[in-house]
């Protein structure tokens, strides 16, 4: 399989230098990836809106986080073909689970055969759904307050502070809220949404931008916005 960043994440990353971006992916990303995910990367690189997949870069960070909090019980908005779902499949215990949600089973479809020749599964939880509703039924159910370790947003930036509020009821204190595209292609420096290109992330410049300021400014958690991938925002609940 062909390795290349130009190909599959230009739109998105925001290292200038595609052969400094190439060298973090050949010297601590890609020899790191399981063969199977590597084949998803693949299986995905057709679709018309493969860069919504998450880059290997930041899948390896989704990593690491979980392992450092011990995640058993996590949750996932946004799939797309199921890079991260796979991968947070594959970190999870084998008695761990992750619910994963989006409006888009066909695209999810993509990567099935990849999860299933990978014996995770059994892991994962699938369901084709607006996020909003389901988080909803999530809280109703006292039970699941405070019973995820992890959650990763990659959805609709509409809707990200909707997602962060319920998050908050059902992710522990202490556990972890990783969301992705904080950056938005670096645009988030430019002054008015006709100065975004491409054309077709004008829509949620704004939202991405009220989202950061509001996050920045909420005192029950903690974060850290990095520049990896599309940009990436660690947020630690406190209470």
């Amino acid at each position: 399989m062909e390795n290349n960043p130009k190909k599959a994440y230009e739109p998105h990353g925001l290292l200038q230098s595609h052969e400094l971006y190439q060298y973090l992916l050949n010297t601590s990303v890609y020899p790191r990836e399981p063969e199977i995910l590597k084949e998803l990367r693949d299986a995905s690189a057709g679709h018309p809106l493969a860069f919504y997949g998450t880059a290997p870069d930041s899948g390896q960070l989704v990593s690491l986080l979980m392992k450092l909090v011990n995640a058993k019980k996590t949750i996932e908005v946004g799939v797309f073909t199921g890079y991260s779902l796979l991968l947070t499949a594959l970190t999870l215990p084998d008695n761990g689970k992750v619910i994963g949600i989006d409006i888009d089973r066909k695209a999810y479809e993509i990567g099935l055969p990849s999860i299933k020749k990978a014996r995770v599964e059994h892991k994962i939880e699938f369901i084709e759904s607006p996020a909003l509703p389901i988080l909803d039924k999530l809280i109703e159910n006292p039970l699941n307050e405070g019973s995820f370790d992890f959650a990763f947003v990659d959805a609709d930036k509409s809707n990200s502070s909707n997602y962060h509020e319920r998050l908050l009821k059902l992710v522990k204190v202490g556990g972890i809220i990783l969301y992705d595209n904080t950056l938005w292609g670096g645009t988030v420096v430019l002054k008015e949404a006709s100065e975004v290109y491409p054309e077709l992330r004008r829509p949620d410049w704004s939202h991405t931008i009220e989202f950061n300021k509001a996050i920045a400014a909420d005192p029950r958690v903690e974060i850290s916005q990095i520049p990896l991938g599309d940009g990436m925002t660690i947020c630690r609940r406190l209470y």
